[in-house]
This record gives C-alpha cells, sequence and structure tokens, in this order.
C-alpha cells in the first residue's frame, strides 16, 4: 500500500519493540495536543481472513498496541507495562485500502495499573471497541529458554 499518499499529520512509526509488530506493516502516528497520538495504517489484504476482511486478531493487536502506547505516553513517571486485561467489542468490518485509525483514552492511571479505551474507525464508522488494564513492570531481561 505504499503507492497510496498517507493522510496529513502522520508519520511513519519505527516501533522498538520486538519484531511480531513487524506483522502489522507500516504503523503511522500522529502527534495529538495532548501527548497522546493516533495510530493509523491502510488495510492490507496481509491483514485479512478468508473473507477478506481484517483478522480480529489482527485488530486486537492494533488496539492492544494502541492502548499501551497511549497509556505509557499518558503515565507519569511513564513506566513499562503489560497487559492484564483486554476486552473487545467487534462492530463492523473494514475493508482492503481503508485507512483504519486507533484512538485512545486514557481512563485512570494508578501507581500499579492503568486503565484505557480504544476506538479503531474508519473515518467516523467505528470499527472496533477495546478496553484495557495494564499494569505496570520492572524491566526484566528476556527469557530465552524454559526454565521449569
Amino acid at each position: 500500500m505504499n503507492d497510496v499518499a498517507v493522510p496529513e499529520g502522520f508519520r511513519l512509526h519505527v516501533h522498538k519493540g520486538a519484531s511480531y509488530f513487524q506483522t502489522l506493516g507500516d504503523l503511522y502516528v500522529r502527534e495529538r495536543p495532548d501527548g497522546l497520538v493516533v495510530i493509523g495504517l491502510y488495510v492490507s489484504p496481509q491483514h485479512c481472513n478468508r473473507l477478506g476482511i481484517p483478522h480480529g486478531g489482527m485488530l486486537a493487536t492494533l488496539a492492544d498496541t494502541a492502548l499501551g502506547m497511549g497509556l505509557h505516553l499518558a503515565r507519569r513517571p511513564r513506566a513499562t507495562m503489560v497487559t492484564v486485561n483486554l476486552s473487545l467489542d467487534y462492530l463492523a468490518a473494514a475493508k482492503v485500502g481503508e485507512w483504519l485509525e486507533a484512538h485512545v483514552t486514557p481512563r485512570r492511571l494508578g501507581r500499579q495499573l492503568a486503565f484505557g479505551d480504544c476506538v479503531l474507525r474508519v473515518g467516523e464508522r467505528e470499527v472496533l471497541r477495546a478496553t484495557g488494564i495494564f499494569s505496570v513492570v520492572s524491566r526484566a531481561a528476556p527469557v530465552t529458554e524454559f526454565d521449569g
């Protein structure tokens, strides 16, 4: 989808996390006045299931990623967080070639837990609503082998 123009205000986001996020393809961010970001992407065939619509797992990954990033940016002091709970409501299908945006609203930023909402939408059409709970964790070295 590189031949399609990215909406004004968005820039390519280079994810510093695991290579898993590369499965989403190019992600773009637009900074909001409140310091948070909107994440956007063009729906491509790689995102779709056999019905030709975005796979629910891809939409869940985008919502989880957006919530994690949004709550991280909203929290002071910033901290590494992991998902404790993610609840999803699939509302409508997006189509290949459509611009899909993730909008996050932090609800509560506690010392140990952070709560937020995310809406994925194409224009004004809501595709998915999510609520998430994230837990603050200390940074640990990645596990490289099974220890059990």
